[in-house]
């Protein structure tokens, strides 16, 4: 039961974390008529966010390794926002009304925003 617990907090809190971002951060929309559609298209965003860096990201930190080590790590802010877009594609095709503008700077902001605002809010709400 703790990881389905986990997993449905993780899941809540990037939703919401999406929802501020659409809110906050001027290139990043969520067209939607009802609130139901609101709360579903997030969910949804946030389970396609959570498939694409779970499946991605370890495979591009593992054949990127020497950009990593070469910027100290900063080329994670990049990979970061192309996986943002990237999940802002997906969601379009999937006919979600979530879309992100542009790479620099709505992806990239929008990314390190969600990443923040999920980590205060898993520690947070994950309070055993």
């Amino acid at each position: 039961m703790g990881f389905l617990k986990g997993l449905l907090i993780r899941l809540g809190a990037t939703a919401v974390a999406f929802w501020l971002a659409t809110l906050l951060i001027p290139g990043i929309t969520l067209d939607s008529d009802s609130a139901v559609e609101t709360v579903t298209t997030l969910l949804l965003v946030a389970v396609i966010f959570g498939v694409v860096n779970a499946v991605l990201q370890p495979i591009i930190k593992t054949v990127g390794c020497g950009l990593y080590l070469l910027t100290l790590g900063l080329i994670a802010l990049v990979v970061n926002g192309l996986l943002f877009l990237l999940t802002s594609w997906i969601a379009d095709q999937a006919g979600l009304p979530f879309h992100v503008e542009s790479f620099w700077p709505e992806a990239v902001l929008g990314a390190l925003f969600v990443g923040i605002v999920t980590w205060i809010l898993g520690a947070v709400l994950d309070r055993d």
